[in-house]
């Protein structure tokens, strides 16, 4: 029984090691643009999202929302705060929800993380989440135009904890805490690919989500909604599910509702959106990451 147990760890930390060895500089490249952009950039890049309130752009101001909040560096907590005290600025509310969707579903940092999946992944994830929040601007400006969408009672604009004088101690304090908010998901991640590499065989993962195309879409966007804890944790997966035959469209719905629904903020937009939005928010996400993954598919086997 111990020689059993013995091998297996074997096998298992190879399979950790390889995995960690592949991905691990696309991680620590991650947090280091993403705490210099947060620490240097980011109060320049929400500036730029209050100045869109003195510009009459009327619906067409979807687009550069949707592109501030791929920019921005704030994950949900920060995000719904501010989007409050932009509400409180004058920004429209299908301006807001472009900017909420597409900074819900990436940020500078998962930018860098996602490169490891490749050049094709990324661009499809870029082009998905910026499309994801014009959808999501649309919707609000054409179902909502004349009564408000939010209600941001309570939500005050968030304090920055990047106050040291001296710059250096700014960046390396945050940092730290990009470590400490990613590290232990991260190591789950690589660790869960590792399980999957020697427990689950490829030819039957490549029929689920690569062969049956319609039916694989609509599983991994399902399984995004309880599977998604952190987008460090899930790179590593999603490396491995690729690599065994899941399709691209596959890996897009995931990494659509993945982050959109990610439970531990799930509850903010509960209170922001209220019951009946909250439900018309979780069915416009599975449905437009359906549709992409099908998207997707299509022009990756036409190309």
């Amino acid at each position: 029984m111990l020689g059993i147990l013995r091998r297996e760890f074997i096998y298992i930390w190879y399979y950790f090691e390889l995995q960690l060895n592949q991905i691990l500089p696309y991680w620590l490249l991650g947090i280091l643009i993403g705490s210099v952009i947060s620490v240097f950039a980011g109060n320049r890049i929400h500036h730029l999202v209050r100045s869109l309130c003195d510009k009459k752009l009327g619906v067409l101001g979807v687009i550069p929302a949707s592109i501030l909040g791929i920019a921005s560096p704030l994950c949900m907590y920060g995000t719904i705060p501010l989007a409050a005290s932009f509400s409180k600025s004058g920004m429209r509310d299908d301006w807001l929800a472009a900017f909420m969707m597409s900074s819900i579903l990436l940020n500078p940092q998962l930018i860098i993380y996602s490169t490891a999946l490749g050049a094709s992944v990324l661009s499809v994830r870029l082009v998905s989440c910026f499309c994801c929040g014009i959808a999501a601007g649309l919707l609000v400006h054409f179902f909502y135009r004349n009564k408000p969408f939010f209600h941001f009672s309570g939500f005050e604009a968030p304090k920055s904890r990047d106050v040291h004088p001296n710059p250096l101690i700014r960046l390396l304090k945050n940092i730290g805490r990009n470590f400490r908010a990613t590290g232990l998901w991260f190591l789950l991640g690589v660790l869960l690919s590792a399980l999957f590499q020697r427990y689950v065989p490829a030819q039957n993962f490549a029929q689920l989500f690569g062969e049956n195309e319609g039916f694989g879409v609509l599983m991994a966007a399902t399984i995004g909604v309880p599977l998604y804890a952190c987008g460090g944790g899930t790179i590593p997966l999603l490396q491995q599910w690729l690599l065994d035959g899941m399709s691209i469209g596959s890996a897009a719905a995931f990494m659509i509702t993945g982050p959109a629904t990610k439970i531990t903020n799930l509850g903010a937009l509960k209170i922001v959106l209220g019951f009946k939005r909250f439900f018309l928010y979780f069915c416009f996400v599975i449905g437009f990451a359906f549709l992409t993954g099908l998207l997707t598919n299509w022009i990756a086997a036409g190309c």
